[in-house]
């Protein structure tokens, strides 16, 4: 085996001031479009929200104050499958320690679980026990962030998935256990069909449950099936929306990602396209920048951003769109041990009916009180809580 390919390679971020510079001076030119004709989101990220971010963005925030909350967790780059991919990795100081990967969404990264590395590997000064303790791996999907840009097709969530295997593995783990949400949740999926039997189970905080025809159902915009519980219409509906309107991006990364190289062009233009996830993650965005945080702050939204913005990721973490070929939100088919946890503004509900039925082994299941899509990042100390409690059966 060649030795400096599988090589772990210490990482620290250091941005020149320059490109800070340059990042201020791209703010304070942008070119605006004409205010929107409607009072609501129907046509988009509003232009108010954009101005308020720019005005932060290009006066207040300061960059440096992530770069050293990166810093001060280890990060390395290692190559894996002919791909550099960088990634956290934090050993707890309990013993039996239970090891953990964790995987961001889009238009995410590893900012994303920051909040979240703390309250796992040292739960004992989070309101848990030292019983309870993780050591953490978060890594960047390829074309995210500091790990590599994919150069050819093929870099899929499949691949992916085999990816951290392989990863989990070189760090010398016998026994893990895997988290995600958005397409975290999907590679994590992925990772337990593939089922290494190092993986000894997964949680989700956006479950693969929708039955296929079901899904197929809603994407088409068909009226609810007869015959679903009160829950599963809920489901449906909340479903139906997020095809029709709720993930334009999507579509549009699916088909033609190549084509937005106004993203990679105007950062004002990139935060404009990041902010426009889904309706109920918009407005949780549009009230912290008009001043109402709650859960996150613009220092958070624009951590995340700025990431992007300075990796030039916009349009390679989008191909991934491209590149899927997996449902997202229909079923998988995974028989390992399934952890699921419910936040009320995820895309949908998730029904235990169907919880159940995706998942043979569900060994939890429950239903918060508040969070969202984004949950790492909003609600890290009950993210971090259902964790522990997801994997408790678990561990030996």
């Amino acid at each position: 085996m060649d030795t400096h390919k599988t090589a772990i390679r210490p990482f620290h971020v250091n941005v020149p001031e320059e490109e800070l510079t340059e990042l201020r001076r791209r703010i304070n030119a942008t070119r605006w479009p004409d205010r929107e004709t409607v009072t609501d989101q129907t046509q988009g990220v509003q232009l108010d929200t954009v101005h308020a971010l720019a005005r932060y963005w290009a006066a207040k925030y300061d960059w440096r104050k992530c770069e050293a909350g990166l810093n001060a967790l280890p990060q390395f780059i290692t190559d894996i499958d002919g791909l550099d991919i960088h990634f956290i990795h934090v050993r707890s100081k309990h013993d039996n320690a239970l090891p953990l990967i964790v995987t961001h969404g889009w238009p995410g990264s590893v900012v994303e679980q920051l909040k979240i590395v703390d309250p796992l590997t040292n739960p004992t000064a989070h309101g848990g026990s030292a019983s309870d303790a993780f050591d953490v791996v978060i890594p960047s999907m390829p074309g995210y962030g500091y790990s590599g840009k994919p150069t050819t097709p093929g870099w899929d969530p499949v691949r992916i998935a085999r990816a951290w295997i392989v990863l989990m593995k070189r760090l010398g783990y016998s026994k893990y256990v895997a988290q995600g949400g958005d397409w975290g949740a999907v590679i994590t999926e992925l990772m337990g069909l593939q089922a290494p039997p190092e993986l000894l189970g997964i949680h989700v905080n956006m479950p693969g449950v929708i039955p296929p025809d079901i899904d197929k159902a809603a994407q088409s915009g068909a009226p609810a099936p007869s015959g679903l519980s009160v829950d599963e219409r809920i489901a449906y509906d909340r479903l139906a929306f997020v095809y029709a309107k709720g993930i334009g991006y999507a579509y549009q990364l699916g088909l033609r990602p190549q084509s937005l190289t106004a993203i990679a062009d105007s950062p004002v233009g990139l935060a404009a396209y990041l902010l426009d996830h889904d309706y109920r993650s918009y407005e949780l965005f549009k009230r912290v920048f008009a001043g109402q945080p709650e859960g996150l702050t613009r220092d958070d939204i624009l951590d995340n951003i700025t990431l992007t913005w300075l990796t030039t990721t916009g349009i390679s973490s989008g191909r991934l769109y491209w590149e899927n070929k997996t449902p997202f939100f229909s079923v998988k088919g995974v028989s390992i041990p399934v952890a699921v946890s419910e936040f009320p503004d995820e895309l949908y509900p998730t029904p235990r009916s169907w919880a159940e039925r995706a998942y043979p082994r569900l060994i939890h299941y429950n239903k918060l009180d508040r969070g969202g899509h984004f949950a790492a990042w909003e609600q890290p100390q009950l993210l971090s809580q259902e964790i522990r409690a997801g994997f408790r059966s678990l561990r030996k």
